[in-house]
Formats: C-alpha cells, structure tokens, sequence
C-alpha cells in the first residue's frame, strides 16, 4: 500500500533538522553540514552527482531506499531555494543544476504563483498556492499507486505530521549538536500520532531511527 513518508531526513543529536542563520552561502544553516556527514560518501549519493564510487553498506541501504518506490515529492518553498515573497523571475531552479535528483513529480508549497518548471531526467516542479492538502492530494494521484515523500524542510514536515498525514518517518541522527535552529520534534507527540520504532540500526556515522504508525517495536 502506497505511504506518505519522510526518508533519510537528517537530524542532530539535540534535534535541529537546520542550523541558524541559513542563507544562500549555508543553506542548511550554521553547522548544518554536519548533519549530512552520513549520506555524502554513499553509492547513492556520489552517483545523484555523477560519481561512479562510494561508499556501500548501511548508511548507503538507507540512503537507496529512501528513493525506492517514490513516485512524487513535496518540499517546502525554503527547500526549493532561497527567495523569498513573491517571484522576481523564473531564474531560479534550484540548488540541484539542470538535473535534480528527484525524477518525477515535485509539489512546492508557496504563497506565490509560478507556473510549473520542468527539468532534464524527468523532474517537473509543481508550485502549490493552496495549502498541503491541496499538495498531497495532488502528488497522490502524480505518484499513481506509488510513495509520497515529503522531503522538507522542518517546517514541512512539522506540518504534515501535526495533520497526521505522515505513515513513516525513517530519521538519521548525527552525531552533531547545533545548539539551536529548526527544531524537528519539538511540541509534537509521537506516539499519540500513532508511531513507534519500526527499525533502528546504527554506525559510526549516524543512527537510522525508521518510526512507522502502528508498528511493534523491536526488542
């Protein structure tokens, strides 16, 4: 059964999913690089950039999964890129170049129109003016019986979780502390949302947490 989920979404230790001050130099914020420490040297990720190597194992398992079975995406606007208000132009595409990594359907929530943008290996952004159901229930029927993944950022995915509109979140806590930033989890119960651990594995970069609704967790 298709699930609206979050995956390989990053995390530190005292749980900022960004850093302060995020700009266009630091788009993840102040320190926020750390949290991704995990994911860069994968297969999966060397190869989004055209790198034949990499590393293999858990972290990359992880790393290949959350691209599995996806047919359609949600960001937030700050995940898309740094402008803010209304559209200057169509000049920005992005922070991926001509060929984002997501190759299918990508729904952005925004407060301002911009007509859809379609980029080289099948990626098409859609910009959504009507609020996250409106985004949902139009990446659902894109994705056609396939995942919804929301992406991000914090903001993002705070929302559809307080909606209850998200079945599993798999979470990569770093081994970081930023001290401050977008706080993830803050305020939210998860367990009331339905959630327990699905799956846990740890390495030396990061600990993989999977947290699925109606799930047993493990001993």
């Amino acid at each position: 059964m298709a699930k609206v989920r979050v995956a390989a979404f990053s995390v530190s230790v005292d749980g900022y999913g960004a850093g302060r001050e995020q700009s266009l130099a630091a788009p993840l914020g102040r320190g926020g690089e750390q949290l991704h420490a995990w994911a860069w040297p994968t297969r999966t990720f060397q190869k989004m950039f055209g790198n034949a190597d990499g590393t293999t194992g858990i972290d990359d398992d992880f790393a290949a999964a959350s691209f599995d079975g996806v047919g359609a995406w949600i960001l937030g606007r700050n995940m898309f890129g740094p402008v803010r208000g209304p559209w200057p132009d169509d000049a920005w595409k992005g922070w991926w170049g001509d060929e984002p990594p997501y190759h299918s359907p990508v729904f952005v929530l925004t407060h301002h129109a911009r007509g859809p943008l379609a980029m080289a290996g099948g990626t098409t952004f859609h910009f959504v003016t009507d609020g996250i159901e409106a985004a949902l229930e139009r990446a659902r029927d894109a994705a056609d019986g396939a995942d919804v993944r929301i992406a991000g950022g914090v903001a993002t995915v705070r929302q559809y979780l307080r909606a209850g509109q998200i079945d599993e979140m798999h979470l990569a806590f770093a081994p970081a502390l930023l001290g401050g930033g977008e706080a993830l989890l803050a305020g939210i119960d998860l367990p009331a949302l339905g959630f327990a651990v699905a799956r846990k594995a740890a390495t030396e970069n990061a600990l993989h947490v999977v947290l699925a609704k109606g799930a047993r967790s493990p001993s």
